[in-house]
């Protein structure tokens, strides 16, 4: 799998240009654009993004995510049920820093995200949406035949963290509803032959936000459910051709109520995928590959931390993202360890912590720091 050295890629969002961002806005405010004038756009975004993933040296590409509005909020264009007005989320630490709080609802990307509740049955609506994604993608590959491919797709659980229930009699009907309408879209990009990646933000995120009056133990409870559901919802696709990621949510928050991973890795174990991105470059969760000196890897596993921040302009040097990735490998071993970031760059349509070309900056560093790894640990 890693060839001799440390594999390189990413969570998915990349920035959108700004023609690009001007019509996902209009389209998420309800007006009416023409939409082979975005199709076109998205496809030129997706050549370009590949590119430039490549030209950065990133081993496993995607399509940055141009064609949603977001990672989780495109499914409500995609399956049936959400209807009504958008729902507005507590995260605990920012009613902790109000400060905080009232920066981040100036953020212009997240002034124009659609979340409505589940107000009916769940079905598959645009059963062609994620067969476009997938070829566009696939197309911008073909100039790049050295580069794996991944596309990313919600999870059943951070789908009704997003849009809350108002249809079934209860959270585990709806999650497992949501599961079999999920089914498609990732049964879909498996049969494509692209690497399935489920984003599951609600396994820790949903610790401080939807799932916050709960105490650890009913937390869990919650996880093992969206689990459930995520193992039923890929039954039909292999474990090595799925990867998920675990978020606290990338957001710039003091983080101060994000669980701890060692109260919860057992329980991220369960997941069908084999391997498990998971944020360990931020300054909350940095400290945390010091928890495999006593955690074991399951056989099969690999693990994808983050060794780039996304949210921080600073670009990181070759040599610490070197370090950050031999913390890992000294401790579960060099062939079960690839080279990520934190999360997405633009998890959102305008959400861009960072200006574009430190994106693509820090892209290339992290595959310098893979290349001074991979000399180490493969001399």
């Amino acid at each position: 799998m890693t060839r001799g050295r440390f594999l390189t890629t990413h969570v998915g969002s990349l920035p959108r240009d700004e023609a690009l961002k001007a019509l996902m806005y209009a389209r998420e405010d309800g007006e009416v654009i023409d939409e082979a004038v975005l199709d076109a756009r998205i496809v030129a975004a997706v050549t370009e993004v590949v590119a430039r993933q490549a030209a950065a040296g990133i081993d496993i590409v995607n399509d940055g995510e141009q064609s949603k509005p977001s990672y989780a909020t495109y499914i409500k264009d995609r399956l049936t049920g959400f209807g009504g007005e958008s729902q507005s989320y507590v995260f605990q630490d920012l009613e902790d820093f109000p400060g905080a709080k009232a920066r981040m609802a100036g953020d212009e990307g997240r002034k124009h995200r659609r979340t409505p509740a589940c107000t009916g049955p769940i079905g598959v609506k645009d059963m062609d949406a994620v067969h476009r994604d997938a070829a566009t993608l696939k197309s911008a590959l073909a100039a790049h035949p050295e580069r794996q491919a991944f596309m990313s797709a919600a999870s059943p659980g951070v789908t009704a963290l997003f849009f809350r229930n108002e249809h079934y009699a209860s959270d585990e009907d709806y999650v497992f509803a949501l599961a079999e309408g999920l089914r498609h879209e990732y049964e879909a990009i498996a049969a494509a032959g692209i690497v399935l990646q489920i984003d599951c933000p609600d396994l820790a995120m949903g610790r401080h936000t939807q799932f916050r009056e709960l105490s650890l133990s009913q937390f869990r409870d919650k996880m093992m459910l969206n689990i459930e559901a995520l193992n039923r919802a890929t039954a039909n696709i292999p474990a090595e051709q799925l990867r998920m990621h675990l978020c606290w949510g990338n957001y710039p928050g003091p983080h101060t109520h994000d669980v701890p991973m060692a109260d919860i890795v057992d329980l991220v174990w369960r997941a069908r995928p084999h391997a498990i991105q998971f944020e360990a470059a931020n300054p909350r969760h940095a400290h945390e590959y010091a928890l495999f000196e006593t955690v074991r890897l399951p056989e099969g596993k690999v693990l994808i931390p983050g060794v780039v921040e996304p949210q921080s302009p600073y670009v990181e040097h070759p040599e610490l993202i070197a370090q950050r990735i031999g913390h890992y490998a000294n401790r579960v071993g060099r062939e079960n360890v690839m080279a990520g970031v934190d999360c997405g760059f633009s998890v959102h349509v305008g959400t861009d912590g960072i200006a574009q070309e430190v994106v693509w900056a820090k892209l290339a560093a992290l595959s310098e720091g893979a290349a001074i790894a991979s000399r180490i640990y493969w001399p």
